[in-house]
């Protein structure tokens, strides 16, 4: 079945990606030069690792972790008191023509990742992997 850009489950536009990377580099500029009149958030060292527009631009999720994974709800609570100042500083620094409203979530791809890596080290699922299984035996 072909899909068309009026399809739900395609993925997202070309605008969407672009619009998306671009709000990313000027948040994750906007964070580490400390423009942001906060001492809790610039005491934080937070990577941005990707932002979600929505279809109509209207809604940015942003998802973020902080260094070494810790402080999370710090830094979610942080970057929600200063959504305000956080949309400015875009609206300052990019050329879009609305600011979109930010939701903040914490990128839980990393400990999905270490996730994964645990359950292939175990030695039952390294054996299937090798195919050292009993059955296999002659």
């Amino acid at each position: 079945m072909a899909k068309n850009r009026f399809s739900n489950h395609s993925g997202p536009s070309q605008r969407q990606l672009r619009v998306g990377e671009l709000i990313r580099r000027t948040l994750s500029d906007v964070l580490n030069q400390g423009d942001i009149h906060d001492p809790d958030l610039n005491r934080l060292s937070i990577t941005v690792t990707e932002v979600r527009p929505s279809p109509d631009l209207k809604i940015a999720t942003i998802y973020l972790i902080p260094l070494g994974g810790e402080q999370r709800e710090e830094a979610i609570a942080a970057l929600k008191r200063n959504k305000h100042e956080l949309r400015r500083a875009l609206s300052r620094q990019t050329n879009l023509k609305f600011t979109p409203d930010l939701r903040f979530l914490i990128d839980e791809t990393f400990d999905r990742m270490d996730e994964t890596r645990a359950l292939f080290a175990r030695d039952e699922v390294q054996q299937d992997l090798r195919g050292d299984s009993d059955e296999d035996q002659p």
